[in-house]
């Protein structure tokens, strides 16, 4: 009976336990960085080592399946430049991701599909290119070229570049979500500080217009009380460039401390009171509740005054707050000449969907009850105890 050859089961063991470690070198790479050229660079860089090719590269088309990204392994800044322009998207390339399939070839040179090769690109002899897919979408390709020691690229090979192609899919999908995120935050962003800057700074500012109006007239017939009034409007005008200098920094306007809810509410009663041809009467329980949570409850209440100066027509208004119920009731009442709750209302329509937007994050409601010539009713009811 022939003996057995021997099996260098070893050096096999070695090259696998090579392998699983460049694979969780990727995948602790595509975890830890935020910059997807940088983790593609790697993957193409690994999976050439381990194949033993001369030259790899990935290439990302467009959904036209022109190539736009292409990066390369094995070949020099210089000879790249040679080469010219990024590949067309045809050829070997082209065919790997309109078919969307592995090629593996002894010898690209007698393939049909081998074409477009430009005048100063290096010959290209064993071929191995899997498509790079992303939500099993073809973007790209990642190929091996010219293995060393003139041999074909194996089954293992491509079993390796196989699972480094669907590490790139990973990265390039966890960039582009990536991108949509911060795209979603600069747009929830803005739209978080223009109703901050709605419902603060000019809020205060219109205040401030309002009490000054009449200071003409009263500079000759009450010069003390036309003092007063200009005094009270530097005041809060103070107040609002502080409001402006926050958004400048990436802040909010000063939070209320827990438990001063009661007196925030009663300092703004006044100052509608001082700015506005309104009288404000503040009847608020003393409750406490996070920074955060007293913060919007002031907004509320400042957009809910502010419409009653500037749209109401009204000379009284009164802010309540009470608890019960584990519920948050906070609700502002003004003797103005209402409005039909159904129609169109121009001037106040965003004043009404800020304070709604602001109750719904708090997992609150706003109802807003008035009828013509019967004044208006709006009521703000927010969860205490909530997770």
């Amino acid at each position: 009976m022939p003996a057995r050859a021997p099996t260098d089961w070893p050096a096999r063991a070695r090259r696998a336990e090579a392998r699983v470690a460049a694979l969780d070198t990727a995948v602790a790479a595509i975890t830890r960085e935020l910059d997807v050229d940088r983790v593609l660079q790697l993957i193409v860089d690994e999976v050439r080592r381990l194949s033993g090719a001369r030259y790899a590269a990935l290439g990302l088309a467009d959904r036209d399946g022109t190539i736009e990204t292409f990066i390369t392994s094995g070949i020099t800044a210089e000879a790249r430049r040679r080469i010219g322009a990024l590949p067309a998207g045809r050829g070997l390339l082209g065919a790997l991701i309109h078919e969307g399939r592995t090629i593996r070839l002894p010898e690209a040179s007698r393939d049909r599909r081998s074409v477009g090769v430009p005048a100063y690109h290096f010959a290209v002899h064993s071929f191995l290119g899997v498509p790079v897919q992303v939500r099993g979408r073809p973007v790209g390709n990642l190929y091996l070229a010219n293995k060393r020691g003139g041999a074909p690229f194996t089954a293992h090979d491509q079993d390796l570049v196989e699972r480094f192609s669907d590490h790139a899919g990973i990265a390039i999908d966890n960039a582009r979500l990536l991108a949509q995120v911060q795209r979603l935050a600069i747009v929830e962003e803005r739209e978080r500080i223009g109703r901050e800057l709605h419902d603060s700074v000019i809020q205060r500012l219109y205040g401030i217009s309002l009490s000054l109006e009449d200071v003409p007239d009263m500079v000759t017939e009450d010069p003390a009380d036309a003092e007063q009034r200009v005094d009270h409007a530097i005041e809060t005008l103070h107040a609002a460039i502080g409001d402006i200098r926050t958004f400048i920094y990436g802040l909010r306007p000063a939070l209320p401390t827990p438990g001063d809810l009661r007196r925030s509410l009663v300092d703004l009663g006044d100052e509608v009171s001082r700015t506005a041809p309104v009288t404000v009467d503040v009847d608020v329980a003393d409750v406490s509740v996070s920074a955060d949570d007293a913060a919007e409850v002031v907004a509320i209440a400042r957009e809910a005054l502010s419409n009653v100066a500037r749209h109401a027509a009204a000379t009284r208004a009164t802010v309540q707050l009470t608890v019960r119920d584990h519920h948050l009731r906070l609700v502002v009442v003004d003797n103005g000449q209402g409005f039909v709750t159904g129609g169109r209302r121009a001037r106040s329509q965003h004043g009404l969907s800020n304070m709604r937007d602001r109750a719904a994050a708090l997992g609150g409601r706003v109802v807003v009850r008035s009828t013509p010539g019967t004044g208006t009713r709006i009521i703000v009811t927010l969860p205490i105890d909530r997770r």
